[in-house]
């Protein structure tokens, strides 16, 4: 009997064992890809794509109660961040009209404890507010991807930057023209009074042989450019490789127990569609000159890193519905890359002259630990995470304000 009962005891233990495995193993969601996220092989250097990603947590249509995701409260320990900070103006860059962006805006800051965000035309212009600006003088059509792709962008730059004036400037279409049209209007609202800033664009195409002739829209004094290294691992993406861009990749965050924003944070890897890598048409910038890990002879992307799998995805607030969805989403993609770390260069405070003067100091920084976080695990594409400088989260994710 007693042989008998110490096999049923360690066959029970075992079963624990197993259950307790289960438990704490990460939970692999359904992830949508929405149309407008799809990379199309006739837009190459045509017309660009959103590069965001939605974590299904429930029937595949539906309408989110509240927030299930990672919030600006969860996060912020991860990258040792300060609440409230930011000031001056972060614009966003979307193409097409978002028509609930105000309110909707209010209802993600008012459920997570940030600051109400009231019009900039009526309150003076005094930040923390927020203005929509239609870059052609009149209001583009409706396209729902690319409001949630907006509803994410105007969001989580002001989860990192609370106290920044947020503009969203929307294209008339998402073409390449129509985009690049609206950054020119984006910088001038940064700019606007001596003001400086950051300009976010988590859209992106396919490399083509005369993206740098674009350029030039992302070399004016004062401002800052952030844009999305892109969703297909270790593929790049343009406008993040240029080299007046910050190129924004993509991490996962690691909690105990997985998946839980309130779990204990365990480690930072990187995410396996984090785009990245050698530049096929850009020359290597100055700032990455000596960096080893970096191409000898082409820019190489991304910059810097931040959570951007959808498994640990971001909670966003769009009651714009979009194929049955609406309310409370779960996001994910380097399109949260880009406006969180707009966001937290914003609440650093330094405003840095130019892109080239940002990422110069990014570079010169790269090897302090108490400024970022060298990821060095996890794969993308071809690429791994290594120590120091890789073609998959750049020079790691961030930590704090200093160095930036």
């Amino acid at each position: 009997m007693r042989h008998h009962g110490s096999l049923l005891f360690a066959l029970v233990v075992v079963f624990l064992a197993t259950c307790a495995s289960w438990a704490q193993a990460p939970k692999q969601f359904t992830i949508l890809v929405p149309d407008t996220s799809v990379v199309r092989t006739e837009d190459r250097g045509l017309r660009a794509h959103t590069n965001h990603l939605i974590r299904l947590d429930a029937k595949p249509a539906f309408v989110g109660t509240s927030p299930a995701g990672e919030t600006p409260a969860t996060i912020r320990p991860v990258y040792n961040l300060t609440a409230g900070g930011g000031s001056q103006t972060i614009a966003i860059v979307d193409a097409f009209d978002y028509p609930t962006a105000a309110s909707d805006l209010n209802t993600f800051s008012s459920t997570l404890g940030l600051p109400a965000m009231p019009d900039c035309g009526s309150n003076g212009n005094v930040a923390p507010c927020f203005r929509k600006v239609f870059a052609a003088g009149r209001k583009p059509r409706t396209n729902c991807g690319w409001a949630q792709e907006a509803a994410l962008d105007i969001e989580w730059a002001h989860a990192m930057a609370p106290n920044a004036r947020i503009v969203l400037v929307e294209a008339a279409s998402n073409s390449f023209a129509n985009l690049f049209a609206a950054v020119d209007v984006a910088t001038a609202q940064v700019t606007t009074g001596a003001g400086r800033g950051e300009v976010s664009m988590s859209w992106s195409g396919s490399e083509f042989s005369t993206e740098a002739s674009n350029d030039g829209h992302f070399q004016n004094a004062g401002v800052v450019y952030f844009a999305s290294s892109g969703d297909t691992g270790g593929v790049n993406g343009y406008p993040s490789v240029s080299p007046f861009v910050v190129s924004a990749g993509g991490t996962t965050i690691n909690r105990n127990p997985p998946n839980n924003p309130n779990g204990t944070f365990v480690s930072e890897t990187a995410w396996s569609g984090s785009g990245g890598g050698p530049s096929a048409f850009e020359p290597k910038p100055t700032y990455q000159s000596g960096v080893a890990g970096t191409s000898a002879t082409q820019r190489s992307a991304p910059d810097f890193s931040f959570d951007a799998n959808p498994n640990t995805g971001v909670s966003v607030s769009d009651s714009t519905n979009c194929q049955g969805f609406s309310g409370w989403l779960v996001f994910g993609g380097t399109s949260v890359s880009s406006p969180s770390l707009a966001g937290i260069v914003n609440h650093a405070g330094g405003f840095a002259a130019s892109s080239t003067d940002e990422l110069t100091t990014i570079y010169a920084n790269r090897a302090n630990t108490a400024d970022f976080r060298d990821i060095i695990s996890g794969s993308a594409g071809s690429f791994s995470a290594g120590v120091g400088y890789d073609f998959v989260t750049g020079v790691g994710s961030d930590q704090g304000l200093a160095g930036k």
